[in-house]
């Protein structure tokens, strides 16, 4: 089960980073540093020891919510939509007898990227709050990924 978690791993942080990330490197890593954050403060409380599979989820779970209209096939037996992949995934690995916690786990940390990079600045824009943006990456991170750009300022004489 393993290898085929590290192949969905490897597939879908490329389809996203080619995506939803193209041209913002800071901001994938910002995803992969909040997931990993994240499952590392839950780990201890669900004695979890190995989060690559709950990683791989948190990606799945991103990318099925970003691509909403695309239809999936598993097995050939049936279809859906993209959101929907993770909780088949999920059913599948409890079909094959897995504990499900370290895929709840990735599908938990996922929902809670997806609503505060996508909903919440929507919901703040609308009711128009402050903050807007609460997962921004900070400007060293954009420096290092090489995705800094000063602010230009308009001088007017």
């Amino acid at each position: 089960m393993s290898i085929f978690i590290y192949i969905l791993q490897v597939r879908y942080c490329r389809m996203l980073e080619e995506g939803d990330f193209r041209g913002r490197t800071a901001h994938f890593v910002m995803m992969i540093l909040f997931g990993v954050t994240f499952m590392t403060a839950v780990a201890p409380f669900v004695s979890v020891h190995f989060l690559g599979s709950s990683l791989s989820f948190m990606m799945v779970y991103v990318w099925g919510r970003r691509n909403e209209d695309m239809r999936m096939n598993f097995l050939g037996v049936f279809t859906f939509n993209a959101p929907y992949l993770p909780w088949v995934m999920l059913a599948f690995s409890m079909l094959l007898g897995h504990s499900v916690t370290i895929d709840a786990i990735g599908i938990l940390v996922g929902h809670t990227y997806y609503f505060l990079e996508y909903v919440f600045p929507a919901v703040a824009e609308i009711r128009g709050w402050k903050t807007k943006k609460i997962l921004e990456p900070p400007r060293v991170l954009h420096w290092i990924c090489g995705t800094y750009q000063e602010a230009v300022h308009l001088h007017q004489d």
